[in-house]
């Protein structure tokens, strides 16, 4: 966006320069105090392929870092009481048995045991607050052939509403629309 007379143009060294940074942490071999390797010390290139396993394959593959984290890690612990799963096999199963059960319940025109349709379920819930002792719950379970624990689990995780009849109020929109609505009471 604009001409090439407006940019600002890099300018390159005309000679290339040593940077200063180049070598800073080696050091000469008399200064080092370390014997530098001979050149028939290092292995070539040549020496180091191999189609078989050799010492300098060895020594150069060695992480003493990767060693170190293993070591500290230690052993692998194994839990012999493990068994085999197979959710897939198992998942499948469950989804064949559930169907068949499903497929027997619905040629039976009775629901069966601890399976409530909704109003039933409402109803059930709204007889389980006039329960006052524990023959009650029972003969209400045996009523509606729901297991007792089942039910006393039922009735202490769920709770439905109950209409204050006198708060029902029916109104009829411009439309025709009926709407009917009322106050309830969580008891």
């Amino acid at each position: 966006m604009g001409s090439a007379s407006s940019k600002a143009t890099r300018q390159f060294p005309k000679t290339a320069s040593k940077p200063t940074w180049a070598g800073a942490r080696t050091q000469p071999p008399d200064e080092a105090g370390v014997p530098q390797l001979k050149q028939a010390d290092q292995p070539s290139a040549a020496q180091r392929a191999s189609e078989t396993r050799t010492e300098a394959i060895e020594q150069d593959s060695r992480d003493p870092h990767f060693l170190a984290k293993l070591n500290r890690l230690g052993p692998v612990k194994v839990d012999h009481h493990m068994r085999s799963y197979q959710p897939a096999a198992d998942l499948v199963q469950h989804v064949y048995q559930t169907r068949r059960e499903s497929e027997l319940e619905a040629r039976t025109f009775r629901p069966s045991r601890n399976h409530l349709l909704t109003a039933r379920l409402s109803e059930l819930l709204d007889e389980c607050k006039m329960v006052k002792s524990p023959q009650d719950l029972e003969s209400l379970a045996q009523l509606y052939d729901i297991d007792v624990a089942k039910l006393e689990n039922l009735r202490r995780l769920v709770n439905n509403p109950v209409v204050d009849p006198s708060t029902v109020v029916k109104t009829v929109g411009e439309d025709g629309e009926e709407r009917v609505s009322m106050k309830v009471v969580w008891e």
